[in-house]
Formats: structure tokens, sequence, C-alpha cells
């Protein structure tokens, strides 16, 4: 895939000439009529050939691997992933800081989020004047009435 996207779209000599490996142009067209199976890759007639062509996008593939990645290999766990990508001693200071950046930035805008759903929640409740003592919270299905009630 990252020779097709590199290149646009290839024949199979075209994309065989950009893998880092020798295969065979047999093993480089079977890879291609999978990966058109399964609806990664679509072709056109050229003379005797095929020219290829990605269909999914570069970030719209790498989601999905990282996906598989993380169900297959880290049992479903992105916490997992990270302590392992963290725990690798070839990782240098400055990639463990831009993580670091990453992920504060993350956690920022999860609690904007959050305090933005808080905020239309209680501006609605204000507005339709419902008067109710119990104490809701706007993104949980629990309140304190519920609670009392279970007691």
């Amino acid at each position: 895939m990252e020779a097709l996207w590199n290149l646009g779209s290839g024949t199979v000599a075209e994309v065989r000439a950009r893998l880092p490996d020798q295969l065979a142009y047999t093993t480089v067209l079977t890879v291609l009529r999978t990966l058109e199976r399964k609806g990664y890759v679509g072709h056109t007639g050229e003379g005797r050939a095929h020219r290829y062509r990605p269909l999914v996008k570069r970030a719209a593939a790498g989601k999905s691997a990282l996906r598989r990645l993380v169900d297959t290999m880290f049992q479903g766990s992105a916490q997992l992933l990270l302590a392992e990508l963290v725990s690798n001693r070839d990782l240098d200071t400055g990639e463990l800081h831009r993580m670091r950046r990453l992920l504060e930035e993350r956690l920022r805008e999860e609690r904007g989020a959050r305090a933005q759903a808080q905020h239309l929640f209680f501006s609605k409740k204000r507005s339709t004047g419902d008067q109710t003592s119990e104490s809701t919270d706007p993104l949980t299905d629990a309140s304190t009435a519920d609670e009392s009630d279970r007691r």
C-alpha cells in the first residue's frame, strides 16, 4: 500500500520496483489482487497490464491497522500499547516529550468537551424550568435520587 500511496497508481512492475525487498513479480501481483478483493485497491486496464490505485486513504488504513494491532497484540488496550511504547529504550527524550504534549492536548480537549456538555445540560434545565432536586450528571445515567431508591 505504501508504494501505491507514494506512486498514486502503478503497474505490478512499478510497485515491485518501489518495494524495499526483491519480491517475485507473481508475489506482488498476488498481494495486489488480495488487496483488490478486500476493497483496498482498484485497477484499470492499461494494454496488457493493469494499473492499480489505492481506494483507501492512508490515514483511514492507518487507523484500521492500529485498531487491529491493539486488539490482537494488546488485548484491546490502548494503555498497554502506550506502556510498551514509552518503555521502549529506543525513544529519545524529544519523542517522549512530544508524546506527553499529545496526551496533554487530548486531555484538555476531553475536559473542554465535558465542561461544554455540562454547561449545555444545565442551561437546558434552567430554560425549561426543571426544578427537580435530583443531582443528575449529564454524562452518566446515575442520579442521586436513583441511588437512594436502591438502598
